[in-house]
């Protein structure tokens, strides 16, 4: 059993603690009510949700008579919380230099007016995902089965938000909501990433594309896929700098591939297969595989049979 508190004690550890946060530190920073909140972020992201899919993740507290009505006060709740984030969030971007308290609420609340006047295009990028989805996997019965279980919708979804804020150049808030989506699904999209339409994501735990990946029209990729950079040693000096691959139209990536590095092209209409290590430039119309992996059986009797795996067209595409 736990011994008594002795106030004393707690009261110096707490003084101790206190003046530890006056080093100066970069984690020294306990005013809460001035950083934007990843607890916020995530409501703002689901409130959200209600607006890109409509009777799908709808308010369930009261029954809804006027839909207009109540898309009026979702609205207005989500432009008040995002603004409020937005604003606190400018106060930490290095691009933009100082801004004054005038400056920073003028500027959230145009960044704010700018996001929700994209909601209708984002909105049909996402109406292509979800078709291409269904398109793309026999295992989908139908729409509503995708949007309200498919991880990849989910992400793709969050990353189509954020991304929209990434060029209206917020800090933090892109980063906050794209890994919430990578903390519930497993799949981690850089907001800065260039994501064309139709884009399909299947399985999808553990894909990595990177912040300056660019990826074209009809591309599907499967789980354990790493669009990423080559190296990072060179730290804050490649800030800006583009570091991963370019994917083309039509292309299908499949598990476990790696395609690293900025001068990483791969050609529209190409197929690269499982577990392949990609570091320069595919032409169009090429099938990447490994070359056929050799099985390994050990008997019993301490027998040895080996086997290799004959390689059809399809043998990498399985999952």
């Amino acid at each position: 059993m736990a011994g008594n508190f002795n106030e004393e004690e707690i009261d110096a550890i707490v003084d101790m603690v206190l003046a530890d946060y006056e080093n100066g530190r970069n984690i020294d920073a306990p005013d809460i009510y001035n950083k934007p909140d990843k607890t916020e972020v995530r409501d703002i992201v689901g409130n959200l949700f209600k607006i890109v899919f409509p009777g799908y993740y709808r308010q369930r507290t009261f029954k809804i008579y006027n839909p207009k009505n109540s898309l009026a006060v979702m609205v207005e709740d989500i432009f008040y919380h995002l603004n409020k984030q937005v604003f606190m969030a400018l106060d930490y971007c290095r691009l933009r230099g100082t801004m004054t308290e005038e400056e920073r609420n003028a500027e959230s609340y145009r960044i704010c007016c700018a996001f929700f006047d994209r909601i209708p295009a984002i909105r049909d990028l996402i109406e292509s995902d979800l078709k291409a989805t269904l398109d793309g996997d026999p295992a989908a019965g139908c729409y509503e089965e995708i949007i309200l279980a498919y991880p990849g919708i989910m992400a793709i979804t969050v990353y189509r938000l954020a991304h929209e804020l990434f060029l209206l150049r917020v800090p933090v808030i892109p980063r906050l909501m794209t890994e919430y989506a990578h903390s519930e699904t497993g799949i981690d999209i850089h907001p800065g990433a260039t994501i064309g339409r139709n884009f399909f994501i299947d399985h999808g735990t553990g894909i990595v594309i990177g912040e300056t990946s660019v990826i074209g029209k009809n591309v599907k990729i499967y789980q354990g896929v790493t669009i990423g950079a080559i190296s990072t040693r060179g730290g804050q000096k490649l800030s800006g700098k583009r570091r991963h691959p370019t994917i083309e139209d039509n292309v299908t990536i499949y598990a476990g591939a790696s395609i690293l590095g900025g001068d990483t092209v791969i050609g529209e209409n190409s197929v690269i297969g499982g577990n392949t290590f990609i570091t320069s430039s595919v032409p169009a119309n090429t099938r990447v595989s490994m070359k056929n992996p050799e099985m390994e059986y050990r008997t019993t009797d301490s027998r040895i049979v080996k086997e290799e795996m004959k390689q059809s067209e399809e043998w990498f595409y399985i999952i």
